[in-house]
């Protein structure tokens, strides 16, 4: 499946999800099970569409990481679709220290409302 077919079917599920949700979220914040360091983080932003709705969870996936240290790709394992095109989005930017050979990186992002 590519990138596009996937991101296009995230989309429909946010568009399907929306109808019945409002509220607005906080920031989501990591936790990483993993035994390489990362060098550099880009915190995941919420869309707008998802600052409408009062959505709370967890996205977790698995990060492949070059021997470089930059992401080759991932793999979501869960989280509502609202969320994981942010992390998606974010952790694309990640940058690992570098290793002989590539890892595998397990990676879970808390998302809590905020109350205003």
């Amino acid at each position: 499946m590519s990138f596009q077919s996937w991101r296009r079917g995230i989309i429909l599920g946010v568009l399907l999800a929306v109808a019945n949700t409002p509220g607005i979220l906080g920031v989501g914040q990591a936790q990483e099970e993993n035994a390489r360091k990362v060098k550099s983080k880009v915190t995941p932003v919420y869309p707008e569409l998802a600052r409408q709705m009062n959505i709370g969870g967890v996205v977790k996936v698995q990060v492949r990481v070059a021997s470089s240290g930059e992401v080759k790709d991932m793999r979501v394992i869960g989280g509502h679709p609202v969320l994981v095109n942010a992390v998606v989005n974010a952790v694309q930017k990640w940058r690992y220290e570098a290793r002989p050979q590539e890892t595998t990186e397990s990676l879970e992002f808390h998302f809590e409302p905020n109350e205003r």
